[in-house]
């Protein structure tokens, strides 16, 4: 996805980072390694969209910090995952790299988003 196709909505953002990723694990072979790594890659990266979607709808800045909390923890999870996809071989598509690199700046834009809610009163 080139820099200006990334939307700026950090919810939209993740939706369309779990879509890529749900193609993406679609695609490792029908081995049971296979199969293991999608499973926990996609759990993960759609985790961190509806956390997202969660916290948008908390009554408290206390639990909205806290979805958007689990969200950064379920992003990096994501990249460990594609990070262990592509150290093993279960896919060969550049497409993967992306994703981490989305998954680390999703990370960022999550951690960010939880500091200036901790700043605000």
């Amino acid at each position: 996805m080139a820099d200006k196709d990334v939307p700026y909505n950090i919810r939209e953002r993740t939706f369309l980072f779990a879509v890529r990723v749900v193609k993406y694990a679609n695609k490792f072979p029908r081995t049971i390694a296979g199969q293991k790594i999608a499973g926990q890659l996609i759990d993960a990266a759609t985790s961190v969209g509806a956390n997202v979607e969660e916290a948008d709808g908390t009554e408290s800045k206390k639990d909205r910090i806290h979805k958007y909390s689990i969200a950064r923890k379920e992003a990096k999870e994501a990249r460990y995952w594609l990070r262990v996809a592509e150290a093993t071989d279960l896919s060969h598509d550049p497409e993967g790299q992306a994703l981490q690199q989305e998954a680390l700046e999703i990370t960022k834009i999550i951690s960010k988003i939880i500091i200036n809610l901790s700043r605000s009163r």
